[in-house]
């Protein structure tokens, strides 16, 4: 695989037919409920496992405490949290490591297996791939305003709700229907993700930027230059490849807006887009075509208009 284009694990291949795809994530606090907190690292953790096309197997616990400020019940509940969204998703915690830290921290390094054939890469996207996104924008956001407790309790509901969907059935999806570029969309945002898909390789990426769903409430508070520093860096970082029609700042923060445990981004045939989101909406999934993918060199075109609030 090399380290050029930064894809979402490292593969191991063991024979033919079999690699072991290996991860590790860990996220600071971004809810008040240790539990939740537990399952959204988890969630996030082996989201580049099923980026890659993988299932995970088994992780490791990564925990950074602070003994002297935290109880310990916390850790109890934040460890169960994440063990019952491994559970969910069919894989074990077998262990870790934990660290004194005076800023709690905690995910998992997750080893899963693929079949090399079925490999999924952030460089193997095509021209004419139609490009569905599997979850709204918005948890960078929309976590900093839960952090500032500007967030009503039904608009924390919303976006934990999206946080705590595991990527394991838009993966399904994805391998079913001939993808063979993905990625999922986390610290980089939208366009950052999609630069690295598309840079070097001879692309250039359509945004429908009107088809962009968004979570509640996502736009109001980018609007109101709630947003965090990462996404703020991520669109400096992207602008060069970024051509915009009209766009104005909080469309774009928005588009380059850091994720925690967001959707996958794939390619797929045009004729096969009708069947695909049929299954992922009956797996729950809001998901959408947001784009096409043309030859090019390298530029994300974004169509006139506005993210809809």
């Amino acid at each position: 695989m090399g380290t050029d284009s930064g894809d979402d694990a490292a593969i191991w291949q063991i024979t033919p037919d079999r690699a072991f795809v290996v991860t590790v994530d860990f996220i600071t606090p971004i809810v008040d409920d240790p539990f939740i907190w537990g399952q959204i690292a988890a969630s996030n953790a082996a989201s580049d496992v099923y980026a890659m096309g993988g299932e995970p197997i088994f992780a490791l616990n990564l925990v950074n405490w602070n003994t002297s400020e935290l109880p310990s019940s916390y850790l109890v509940e934040l460890l169960q949290g994440a063990s019952q969204k491994a559970a969910e998703g069919g894989w074990l915690v077998v262990g870790g490591h934990s660290v004194e830290d005076p800023e709690p921290k905690y995910g998992m390094c997750v080893v899963g297996e693929v079949n090399p054939a079925r490999l999924l890469k952030n460089t193997g996207l095509r021209p004419g791939d139609a490009l569905i996104l599997t979850k709204p924008l918005g948890t960078g956001v929309l976590t900093t305003a839960i952090k500032a407790q500007l967030l009503s309790q039904e608009l924390q509901n919303g976006v934990i709700r999206y946080m705590l969907q595991l990527n394991r059935g838009a993966k399904n999806v994805a391998v079913k229907y001939g993808a063979t570029g993905a990625t999922d969309i986390t610290g980089f945002g939208l366009l950052g993700h999609l630069r690295k898909m598309i840079t070097d390789q001879s692309l250039d990426t359509r945004i429908d930027i009107g088809k962009i769903p968004l979570i509640d409430g996502a736009y109001h508070f980018a609007k109101s230059n709630v947003m965090p520093n990462g996404s703020k860096r991520n669109l400096e970082w992207v602008t060069s490849n970024v051509i915009a029609h009209g766009q104005d700042e909080t469309d774009l923060i928005l588009l380059a807006d850091a994720q925690t445990s967001g959707g996958l981004l794939f390619g797929i045939s045009p004729v096969n887009v009708e069947p695909a989101l049929r299954e992922l909406k009956r797996l729950g999934s809001d998901a959408a075509v947001v784009g096409s993918v043309v030859a090019g060199t390298g530029q994300i075109v974004l169509s006139p208009g506005h993210l809809q609030d």
